[in-house]
């Protein structure tokens, strides 16, 4: 073999080499690019369905107590005592969440003993401010009797006069500051401002708090507040002041109330109004956070549609006017969703009629459409 035969067969091992090295490298990249492969999104789905429509619509609302606010401490110190309460066994414990207070309830003390200070300091000024008071009207008494007989000076009257209405000064400025200490001493014990149940307590024995310090939060439920959604296509049959008819699951009976609040304006999420329903609860009966439902009486003729939730409509991207939903295709729980464009109706509740685009039985996305994309694999839970 010659020389060049010998250099012909190095290129050759050497191109060998290269391609061999140009697959294993191929290989790495296509086992790191799977690797790196984002999670799949993890979706809800629904079939499509259809419903017969009456004369109303019944719409899923969650039960609010009237009012409930935070109570925050406004004198800084260290916490002495919580109200104490018997529980289940007899022992004593000290307040917390779903317990009963009445209004003016001291639900817990901050360390006093500076404030009491402050008090008599205050209280001394003013005895002090009050003694000098009354020897400068003394004063001024005299100089006005030596004046007016001739035996005082017109200079010597106004020094005793200003004199004595700066002491009078002084003494109100002394009850300013005493009215003051005791305003702070009042305010070492939080007190609950109306009659409700404890839904949280956040301070403990010991703990130093301040203004800043939410101690306890309570909520009035003599009369409560069923919360639901309303889209726009249905509040023409929304009105203030309209009564309505509140049942739940939890509680037997219906409860009666009035519209008493509709949100101007839709949430940019679940493009639905805020509508509130307020009901009397003098016996406690209905409990925050209970789901109830609520019937709307819009009118019109009965009739059977097709049927998505809302939160499955989502715009189109081929029509910004447009809505559309995504259809899952495939078996199992790894499937490929693809965008599908509909024409929607009237609400029935929280669903929405679909005219045209769907077939009933097909299965659409109804939670997570708003975080995934068309042709995108995503995972179904349950």
């Amino acid at each position: 073999m010659t020389c060049g035969d010998l250099r012909k067969c190095g290129w050759l091992e050497l191109a060998l080499v290269a391609v061999l090295l140009a697959q294993v490298c191929m290989t790495t990249a296509c086992r790191q690019a799977s690797s790196a492969q984002k999670p799949l999104t993890p979706v809800r789905v629904s079939e499509v369905q259809t419903v017969d429509t009456g004369t109303s619509n019944t719409y899923s609302a969650n039960i609010q107590p009237y009012q409930q606010v935070d109570l925050a401490f406004k004198s800084n110190g260290y916490l002495v005592s919580i109200k104490q309460v018997r529980d289940a066994g007899g022992k004593p414990r000290n307040i917390d969440q779903g317990d009963w207070v009445t209004k003016g309830t001291v639900l817990a003390v901050v360390q006093q003993d500076d404030y009491k200070e402050r008090l008599q300091q205050a209280t001394a000024q003013l005895d002090r401010a009050k003694a000098n008071a009354e020897r400068a009207k003394l004063s001024f008494d005299r100089m006005s009797v030596l004046y007016q007989a001739g035996a005082a000076t017109k200079p010597d009257y106004d020094n005793a006069n200003a004199q004595m209405l700066d002491t009078q000064a002084a003494v109100e400025s002394a009850k300013a500051s005493v009215s003051e200490a005791q305003i702070a001493l009042g305010y070492c014990e939080l007190r609950a401002p109306f009659d409700g149940f404890i839904v949280k307590r956040n301070v403990d024995v010991g703990q130093l708090v301040g203004p800043a310090t939410n101690g306890f939060s309570i909520a009035d439920v003599h009369s409560v507040k069923a919360v639901f959604g309303v889209p726009d296509t249905a509040m023409a049959h929304i009105r203030l002041g309209t009564p309505e008819t509140v049942t739940t699951d939890s509680v037997p009976g219906d409860f009666r109330g009035h519209i008493t609040s509709i949100s101007p304006a839709a949430d940019p999420k679940s493009r639905v109004y805020s509508v509130e329903v307020s009901i009397p609860n003098p016996d406690n009966r209905l409990q925050s956070g209970m789901i109830a439902s609520i019937t709307i009486l819009p009118g019109g003729l009965a009739k059977r549609v097709t049927v998505v939730p809302l939160t499955a409509v989502v715009r189109s991207l081929d029509d910004p006017n447009g809505f559309a939903v995504f259809l899952t295709e495939g078996n199992g729980d790894t499937v490929t969703v693809r965008m599908q464009d509909v024409q929607v109706g009237a609400t029935y509740g929280n669903l929405i009629a679909v005219e045209r685009g769907l077939a009933p039985g097909a299965r659409v996305v109804t939670t997570g459409a708003t975080m995934i994309k068309n042709g995108e694999q995503v995972r179904i839970i349950p």
